[in-house]
């Protein structure tokens, strides 16, 4: 690593959901950003594109991180062992893929494990990381370029990466379908579809800014809401009703982190 942590090389190796919403955030973090994607992706200026890895490239990178698809990883970065150095920090953002998997295309690179999610394409979103035997330079320079896309947590487990996927990585997706489920259930009750979607976006939106800054815990704020005998009050007596929501959402956790455990055994 440069310096002051200065990143000086950045290549982002597939430029997908994850990686542009990444790359959103990164414009400005290195003096060089190289996208390295087969497709033709909407680059913002002054990042350079390579349709794959080049056969030799000098200087080597500084960071390197890997948002391609686990399954064409083998195809994908057959040629990064060669391209980086022990300098070199490669950091994958590829679901189930553990660090002694990594080993084959870091090559003499540190690797380090990501599991960011989509809100970080505006800032606001959280990013677990973990590695071994990371440099205290390298490990600034991480938190550094995560910490542009939102939070940064360190795990103490690799093994704690099945349920932080199906927690933070998976969790964008639960809050978008309740927020459909609470549109159509508007519409249901009489709204205009558009109003009823207007209505849904703002409330998880304005909930969502609430619990950032209120020190209360979730329950307090639920509390707060909630008059006894009120509406809110039957309305969370339906959600909690059999099965329930809590049920359900560990329902959801528990297939998303079995799911990361089988990418992992490579199923």
């Amino acid at each position: 690593m440069q310096n002051e942590n200065k990143i000086r090389t950045l290549w982002l190796i597939g430029c997908g959901n994850m990686g542009s919403a990444l790359l959103a955030r990164w414009v400005g973090v290195a003096e060089t950003i190289v996208v390295v994607d087969p497709g033709s992706p909407q680059l913002p200026e002054g990042v350079e594109h390579l349709p794959a890895l080049p056969a030799g490239v000098l200087p080597r990178p500084d960071v390197v991180v890997l948002a391609v698809k686990p399954q064409v990883a083998p195809t994908a970065l057959a040629g990064l062992p060669a391209l980086v150095g022990p300098e070199t920090v490669v950091v994958s953002i590829m679901a189930g893929t553990m660090l002694a998997d990594l080993a084959a295309f870091a090559g003499e690179a540190v690797p380090v494990r990501a599991m960011p999610n989509t809100p970080a394409a505006v800032g606001k979103g959280v990013t677990a990381l973990y590695a071994n035997g990371l440099s205290d330079a390298a490990r600034v320079s991480v938190e550094n370029l995560f910490e542009r896309t939102g939070s940064v947590v360190w795990l103490e487990s690799e093994n704690q990466f099945d349920a932080v996927t199906a927690v933070s990585g998976s969790g964008p997706a639960y809050v978008f379908r309740f927020i459909e489920a609470l549109a159509a259930a508007g519409e249901a009750a009489g709204l205009p579809s558009e109003l009823a979607e207007k209505l849904a976006r703002a409330t998880v939106v304005g909930a969502s800014a609430l619990a950032e800054v209120d020190p209360r815990s979730p329950r307090d704020l639920r509390a707060a809401v909630t008059s006894p005998g009120g509406t809110t009050q039957a309305g969370l007596e339906a959600l909690d009703a059999d099965p329930g929501l809590p049920a359900l959402v560990r329902a959801a956790v528990r297939a998303a982190a079995g799911r990361s455990k089988e990418l992992a055994e490579g199923r």
